[in-house]
């Protein structure tokens, strides 16, 4: 497997998924928004029913894997992640 870049909306569908896996719900429930911050690094917000919860850079990637295996049949366990601030295209991932 080459390097695979995971587009900003991928991560976003991502992580919907992985907590509505987690949740039984349905992932149009789920609404996420990524930020990045120099002191902190990466994270996100969820919001569930109105109830935010807060994602740190862990929790991405745990998504990610999860997104990895159920969405792209790739061992999530043997790929290295790889969360990049890009200028043009926001907060991607690279899968190796």
């Amino acid at each position: 497997m080459g390097k695979i870049k995971v587009s900003e909306q991928d991560i976003i569908n991502a992580l919907c998924l992985h907590i509505a896996h987690k949740r039984q719900i349905t992932p149009q429930e789920v609404e996420i928004e990524l930020m990045y911050d120099d002191d902190y690094g990466f994270s996100a917000e969820a919001y569930v029913n109105d109830r935010k919860q807060v994602l740190i850079t862990a929790n991405i990637i745990e998504a990610l894997r999860y997104w990895l295996e159920t969405e792209m049949s790739i061992d999530p366990f043997s790929a290295a992640l790889e969360l990049v601030l890009d200028d043009d295209e926001g907060i991607i991932a690279y899968v190796e």
